[in-house]
């Protein structure tokens, strides 16, 4: 499975290609991040990342995109920005038919180090060990772009047996008040029949 990780931000967003392997085997195969300058305007910082993000998707083609869920943060303006770089990376993604993932910054934290408090160098030290690199992946976007993708290949059978099961659980619901439904309709044309049998000469 191919996983592009996106950190995403404006003046920094962080993409990566991570191909996972048998169990929790994973390999880098590229990282970079793409820079807009903070005094473009906002259209124009979006195009940028959208371009570069595109050719990432129709080059690599990715099984899917792992994408940073972005949470409210104290500077509402860099949380909009961030939202807003991650989702025109998400829609080129969708209009690909390309799988699109998000993923909390404490999930992401909790999987490559275990601790979902973990700061920006425990995550980048780890991110270095697991995909084995001869340094660490620098600046602390493209590191965090990389613990996105090692996090979607590790949670990835985890969310598909939750989904698996969230079915079969919706499944049997429903025949449950199928089956019911079905019970009621019988026992009321009983009682409709008793009814119309006791009135009869």
């Amino acid at each position: 499975m191919r996983v592009m990780g996106v950190d995403p931000g404006l003046t920094r967003c962080g993409i990566s290609l991570v191909e996972g392997g048998i169990g929790r085997a994973v390999t880098a195969l590229d990282v970079d991040v793409i820079r807009t300058p903070p005094e473009m305007d906002l259209a124009h910082r979006l195009l940028g990342i959208s371009e570069v993000a595109e050719y990432w998707l129709d080059t690599h083609k990715p099984d899917v995109v792992a994408v940073e869920r972005v949470f409210s943060q104290h500077n509402v303006r860099t949380a909009m920005g961030t939202a807003q770089a991650g989702g025109v990376i998400a829609l080129a993604a969708a209009k690909r038919g390309i799988e699109v993932c998000f993923h909390t910054p404490s999930e992401v934290k909790a999987a490559v180090t275990g601790n979902g408090r973990a700061d920006k160098a425990q995550v980048t030290m780890m991110v270095t060990k697991i995909l084995g690199l001869q340094e660490a992946p620098k600046p602390a976007d493209a590191a965090d772009a990389l613990a996105l993708a090692i996090c979607h290949c590790w949670r990835a059978p985890m969310m598909k047996r939750m989904a698996e099961a969230e079915a079969r659980a919706a499944e049997q619901q429903q025949k449950y008040k199928l089956r019911l439904a079905q019970e009621r309709r019988a026992l009321a044309a009983k009682k409709s029949a008793a009814q119309k049998a006791t009135v009869t000469p």
